[in-house]
Formats: C-alpha cells, sequence, structure tokens
C-alpha cells in the first residue's frame, strides 16, 4: 500500500505520537513507565514518540530508552542566540528528543506560527538529527466554506521544505475544529482530506512522497482510533489528550496495525 516505506534502508511502522502540550510534571512520568512496561512485555510494533514539555524531555528519553521515544512540542529556526525562552532543535537533540512537532495549530492560532516560519523550523528539526512532524489542517470556518482542500493545499506547498522528501518526516493532518472539542472528522473526511495530501506530496516529490507518514490528529481516543488507522493513507496519529493517560494511549497504540 501507498504509504509506507523505509527511512534509511529500515522498514517503517505506524507513528502513534503524543502530544502532552502545556501539561505534565515530574509525577507524570509514571505514565510514560506503564507504557514502556506494557510494551515491553508485549511489543506492539509501532514507533511511539512521547512529546511532553520541555521540562520532562530529558526524563521521558531515559524512561522510554529503547521503547519510546522523546519528542519537542516546538523548535526555533536558529541554533542559539539572544532569544529569550526560545528552544532550538539542538538543545532538544541534546535533552534526549529524536523528533520535534512543528507548526502545530495552537502554535498557529496563539503565536501567529505562518507557513513559511514552519517551514524553517522543519528545517531546523533535521539540522539537528530530529524528525519533523509538520502539522496542518482547516478551521470550522474554513471546512464549512467548503475550502477545506485549498487551504490544505497551501499549507502543503508553504509549510513542507523541498527536502522533505530525504528527510525524516511525518505530516500531521489535524482539522482544528477536532482538536479538543471531543468532535472527531468522519472516516469519509479523512480518507478524503488524507488521499489529497497524499496526491500532492506524491505530485511534488515523486515516489519519495509516497513514503511520507501521514498522521490524523483530532480528538483520536480509544473508541475511535482502530477505524480511523485503519482509513486508507492514515499512517499513524498524533495524539493530544488520550495520550496523558497510559491506559488510553496503550490502547490506541495496540489498536494500530503493526505494519502497512
Amino acid at each position: 500500500m501507498i504509504g509506507r516505506g523505509p527511512w534509511n534502508g529500515k522498514e517503517k511502522r505506524v507513528l502513534i505520537a503524543g502530544n502532552w502540550k502545556m501539561n505534565g510534571l515530574s509525577a507524570s512520568l509514571w505514565e510514560v513507565g506503564a507504557i514502556v512496561r506494557s510494551l515491553k512485555a508485549s511489543p506492539a510494533g509501532v514507533d511511539v514518540p512521547v512529546c511532553p514539555p520541555a521540562t520532562l524531555i530529558s526524563r521521558v528519553a531515559a524512561e522510554g530508552i529503547g521503547v519510546v521515544a522523546a519528542g519537542g512540542q516546538d523548535c526555533a529556526v536558529k541554533p542559539s542566540g539572544a532569544f529569550t525562552g526560545d528552544l532550538s532543535a539542538e538543545m532538544l537533540a541534546d535533552a534526549g528528543a529524536t523528533w520535534s512537532i512543528v507548526g502545530h495549530s495552537e502554535r498557529r492560532q496563539y503565536h501567529g506560527e505562518s507557513d513559511d516560519l514552519v517551514a524553517e523550523k522543519a528545517k531546523a528539526a533535521w539540522r539537528a538529527g530530529l524528525g519533523a512532524i509538520i502539522c496542518l489542517g482547516e478551521t470550522e470556518a474554513e471546512r464549512d466554506a467548503g475550502r477545506e482542500l485549498d487551504v490544505v493545499s497551501r499549507q502543503l506547498a508553504g509549510s513542507i521544505p523541498d527536502a522533505a522528501g530525504g528527510a525524516k518526516t511525518a505530516i500531521a493532518y489535524e482539522p482544528v475544529w477536532a482538536i479538543g472539542t471531543g468532535r472527531t472528522a468522519t472516516e469519509s473526511d479523512i480518507q478524503k482530506m488524507h488521499a489529497h495530501i497524499r496526491a500532492v506530496l506524491v505530485n511534488r516529490f515523486g515516489t519519495a512522497g509516497a513514503k511520507i507518514d501521514i498522521l490524523y490528529g483530532g480528538s483520536v481516543k480509544p473508541d475511535n482510533a482502530k477505524p480511523i488507522l485503519a482509513v486508507p493513507e492514515v499512517g499513524g496519529a498524533l495524539v493530544g489528550g488520550a495520550s496523558l493517560k497510559s491506559v488510553d494511549f496503550l490502547a490506541i497504540i495496540r489498536s494500530a496495525p503493526a505494519r502497512r
């Protein structure tokens, strides 16, 4: 099936990434430990990065070694400098991260991040040896106006650098109207959008575009994960609130097909 392929000659697996957002203290590391213990006892054949607050990245990396990867929720464009409060991709990598989310809808909405800036952040992630999970998706108003395909096409063109075809990259389609609302796109909605994204990627990157994972992110929960992950061209999920609880996140992980 299109959409599965190798990075550096290795077989890729379904990618289930957890985004803790601005949640999590030291006590939350118990949840990571529970996930690690369960996956060690019964491997799921799924790649599982957890992206906690930056304060916990090094500890998630240490807790999850060999089983759960650590990731950042954002990264700065520059590797260093007078940018108070920012964290470079190199700093994330130094803390043990192997992935970084860039362009999440909340960054775009609350911090005014443009497509061009998101593309620069993706390049920064690759520069530091991180994989980039590049997020995009339409708002409720844009969908209601019938503009969702145009909006996503624009974001694909502007947010994804030309090097994406040869880099460790995943695209996360997150309909903004389905994030944190409990509302989820229908399987038909997801299939239509993921097929559109795949067609755009293949048109731009050729065979490399067929190998970039397309994740779905929009209120993924244990009770809807299995049918969502079975939709053609869904190569995994970007999970928000449900990734904070090990029992819920494990249920989603175990809903995923081991290979495509």
